[in-house]
């Protein structure tokens, strides 16, 4: 593993709604993966207008970590958030970008072997071969594959996991073709990457339950986003 290369700045982009149960063990697991590595490396976690003490736990944090940044926006939702942490990376150089999410599901343990593999690949997606997250989200991940196959004419393996690891100026090409508030956003990504044949590499990872507070989508809320994203994906097929 190479530490010591300034060009192989990495920033993980993490979005944070509500997240006070959880977000101070996400900060401790996953900020030493950026210490460890480029002095330009950050990790930079986006608050989408949390109502609880999320934003004020991680001000707290930042005395004592240079490279956490922590950004504040108004709430709009996970995929605006998350583009909003991706064009704050590729503007302040960035050469690899990270997404995962501060729910505590993930682990940065198993970050190593994305790393590792990076300079061989345009996007390195954690896929959830094993899921404990409960029934109705797998069967929430099933329907979006198929829908994708649909509309798209593409085949992903896990098109809206939280875990990949992207390099800059590939994202960088794709990016400006994703609308500004659209939900899913990592879902977009994912097929823009295989419909424009960029290299990807599926990784199994593991994926735990939440490991604290609420989730804050429910089963009614999957079903609207579901119903207005197959909309928005036939719009942009076209455009695509």
């Amino acid at each position: 593993m190479d530490n010591t290369n300034n060009k192989d700045s990495l920033y993980i982009v993490i979005p944070a709604y509500n997240e006070e149960a959880n977000i101070r063990q996400v900060v401790e697991d996953w900020y030493p993966v950026v210490d460890m590595r480029s002095g330009e490396s950050r990790l930079v976690i986006v608050n989408d207008g949390s109502r609880d003490n999320t934003l004020s736990v991680l001000k707290s944090m930042q005395a004592d970590r240079p490279k956490l940044i922590v950004l504040d926006k108004e709430n709009g939702g996970h995929g605006s958030t998350i583009l909003y942490g991706y064009h704050y990376a590729l503007g302040h150089g960035a050469e690899y970008v990270f997404q995962t999410d501060s729910d505590g599901q993930t682990f940065a343990s198993e970050f190593d072997q994305f790393w590792d593999e990076r300079s061989r690949y345009d996007m390195l997606i954690g896929y959830r071969n094993h899921r404990e997250d409960g029934f109705s989200r797998i069967v929430v991940t099933k329907v979006l594959k198929l829908v994708i196959r649909l509309c798209f004419h593409v085949k992903v393996t896990d098109a809206n996991t939280p875990y990949r690891l992207m390099r800059a100026s590939t994202l960088r090409e794709e990016i400006g073709l994703i609308p500004k508030d659209f939900f899913l956003s990592n879902v977009l990504i994912t097929v823009l990457f295989t419909r424009h044949l960029r290299s990807i590499k599926y990784i199994p990872i593991t994926f735990r339950p939440r490991q604290g507070g609420v989730n804050s989508i429910n089963l009614k809320r999957i079903f609207k986003i579901g119903r207005q994203s197959l909309k928005d994906f036939r719009e942009l097929n076209r455009k695509i």
